[in-house]
């Protein structure tokens, strides 16, 4: 947006005496001091946190226009208003009275002056930070960036995701996809897509909501995402350039309130599997695919159209059977899917710990018996018998025809009452190894003896109370190590800590034929 304010606003000329020492993308707020989403107002170069830590960002500008309000303001009051301000991580620039993000500059070019000043403050004070955390790291078997495994020395690689206001729920998704080797790797290993191109070519982007939507890959800055997570080169990486094209393409995730993880995890696989159809930088998806020999065609699912990987990978088809109670005409349908929703079944909903004593303990097993056990329809979801010509009461089945190579099962832990939706805190018992879905099949003889076999990849969480509040964090194994991924903090962990979660989304990879099995 082109902001008519900024030459009233921006004052400050980029001095690192103005500024607080250390990066600029851990500055403190000068009033609550945290260190979380830290703005610095362009008019003063004052330091506060985003609206979405403690608003004190906002405040700061709301208090500077109280003057305003009297009649007999001065020419300087009219002048200073305090209005602009720039994030100090990804160096954005945002106007309070305009309501949105700025691309346009001062005559003097104050705006780019500053952000290129941060920039060089950020950098310059990287290496030193670096290696400062690098010596703390060092002093905990659990954080260290450097163990001890079979006696040699090994570097962990992990990243972690800053949190952009709220998007927990991204990052949490983000982290669990990236540990599916078979997925990541298909990503990574796509060419680059140069999408700037002229003047802004090799210039960093600074997006606004007021853009419109040429030139945006989804699969592209999805692709930049999982390279930079597994590079090792630093400790959290920014992914606002993804979350620019979610807002563009995803409009149901656009601000920064917090949002639901499963329904962007079905959203962005959505859109990954639409954009892969059309082809990739002048390469046939289809061609890409056929290249990669795991993926033969066998184990391809067709959603709205051709297969992808999206489909290759985490594509099943669930066959759904109908019975009429009246004449007992039988109807069967063949629905694919690329997730299993699952409800917790009601007798276990007060069960709110593994170590909790009352009642019995609900399974993982239990929740997928639920869902294909046969049950009849209430009336309300009376069946239109085709037989009978009119709706009937009918019972209702799901089998699962073909397993997909990723099985991601969603427990439903948010219910809706009267008009709120509530959460459903149950502890669920799961496997870390040798969940056996052989059980669930269509038909169980013509699967071998390793094909319904599934080990855990990672685990999303959710803290809290609400779907609309709360936090997600990640639990995802990587060269049989399991990590916590918590947005910009990635922990090295144990089995014993995963296995107490309360799981929200689970993530099943098939495994590979080998001797001995663990079963559910």
């Amino acid at each position: 947006m082109e902001c008519p304010h900024l030459s009233s606003s921006v004052c400050i000329v980029p001095d690192s005496a103005k500024f607080p020492n250390g990066s600029p993308s851990s500055w403190c707020c000068s009033v609550c001091r945290s260190n979380k989403s830290p703005w610095v107002c362009l008019t003063c170069s004052s330091v506060h946190c985003g609206r979405y830590v403690n608003g004190h960002a906002k405040k700061h500008y709301e208090d500077a226009q109280i003057p305003l309000t009297n009649h007999k303001k001065t020419e300087k009051q009219e002048k200073i208003q305090h209005t602009v301000c720039m994030d100090c991580s990804s160096y954005s620039t945002y106007c309070y009275r305009c309501d949105d993000f700025v691309v346009n500059d001062t005559k003097l070019g104050l705006v780019q002056k500053v952000r290129e000043h941060l920039q060089n403050l950020e950098n310059s004070a990287f290496t030193a930070d670096r290696h400062r955390k690098r010596k703390l790291l060092e002093n905990s078997s659990l954080n260290s960036k450097l163990l001890k495994v079979n006696g040699s020395t090994t570097a962990l690689c992990t990243t972690g995701l800053r949190n952009l206001g709220n998007t927990c729920f991204m990052n949490a998704i983000l982290q669990s996809l990236s540990n599916i080797q078979q997925f990541c790797c298909y990503f990574k290993e796509l060419p680059a897509v140069e999408l700037r191109n002229g003047k802004t070519a090799g210039r960093r982007t600074y997006h606004t909501r007021s853009q419109g939507d040429n030139n945006v890959s989804l699969v592209e800055e999805f692709r930049k995402t999982l390279c930079a997570l597994w590079q090792g080169s630093q400790t959290a990486f920014s992914p606002e350039s993804l979350f620019y094209v979610v807002w563009k393409i995803m409009p149901n995730f656009r601000g920064y309130q917090q949002q639901d993880a499963h329904e962007f995890m079905r959203y962005l696989l959505d859109h990954l599997h639409l954009e892969l159809q059309g082809g990739f930088n002048g390469v046939s998806r289809s061609v890409i695919l056929q290249e990669n020999s795991s993926l033969s065609a066998s184990n391809k699912c067709c959603i709205n159209g051709a297969s992808t990987v999206v489909t290759a990978i985490f594509g099943g088809i669930l066959q759904n059977e109908v019975n009429c109670l009246i004449c007992g005409t039988e109807s069967r349908k063949f629905d694919p899917f690329l997730d299993l929703s699952l409800d917790i079944p009601s007798q276990f909903r007060n069960k709110r710990s593994k170590n909790q004593e009352n009642g019995p303990l609900c399974s993982l097993r239990d929740c997928l018996r639920s869902f294909t056990d046969l049950e009849e329809l209430d009336e309300t979801e009376l069946y239109m018998c085709h037989k009978c010509r009119k709706k009937q009461k009918s019972t209702k089945k799901f089998w699962i025809q073909k397993l997909p190579k990723v099985l991601c099962l969603h427990l439903k832990r948010f219910h809706w009452t009267a008009y709120l939706r509530n959460k459903v805190d149950t502890y669920v018992e799961f496997p870390l190894r040798g969940l056996d879905m052989k059980c669930y099949l269509l038909e169980p003889e013509n699967s071998g003896p390793e094909s319904c076999l599934y080990d855990l990849a990672a685990v999303v969480v959710h803290h809290g109370s609400g779907v609309g509040s709360g936090h997600y964090t990640a639990y995802a194994t990587h060269e049989g190590r399991w990590f916590h991924f918590n947005d910009s903090t990635v922990t090295l962990t144990d089995e014993e800590t995963v296995v107490k979660a309360k799981a929200y989304i689970l993530f099943y990879v098939e495994r590979q034929a080998r001797s001995g099995s663990e079963k559910l």
